[in-house]
């Protein structure tokens, strides 16, 4: 069962490790590699995600769209650079 957290200004959901893979059964397969390197280390910038999984920038940024539209990954901006976003999975 998937549970919201509020957060300030912002609203985020956070699902169950089983409702995640569900979501994630339905996307491409860079998407799924995205989502197993943010798995074992996050948060990750869209760079740091490019380097890790050794995919194109530009396939990384469309996996990214992909697990937002879903929300099976959320964004904020960093703490060391204020200038990128950084990637984090949602779930428990």
């Amino acid at each position: 069962m998937s549970t919201t957290v509020k957060d300030g200004s912002r609203t985020e959901i956070v699902l169950t490790e089983g409702e995640f893979r569900e979501r994630l059964r339905e996307l491409p397969p860079s998407a799924k590699l995205i989502a197993k390197v943010l798995e074992t280390d996050q948060p990750l910038s869209q760079g740091e995600l490019a380097t890790e999984s050794l995919l194109p920038d530009r396939t990384v940024r469309y996996a990214l769209n992909r697990l937002e539209d879903a929300d099976l990954v959320s964004s904020r901006y960093s703490y060391r650079d204020a200038r990128k976003q950084v990637y984090y999975r949602t779930t428990e």
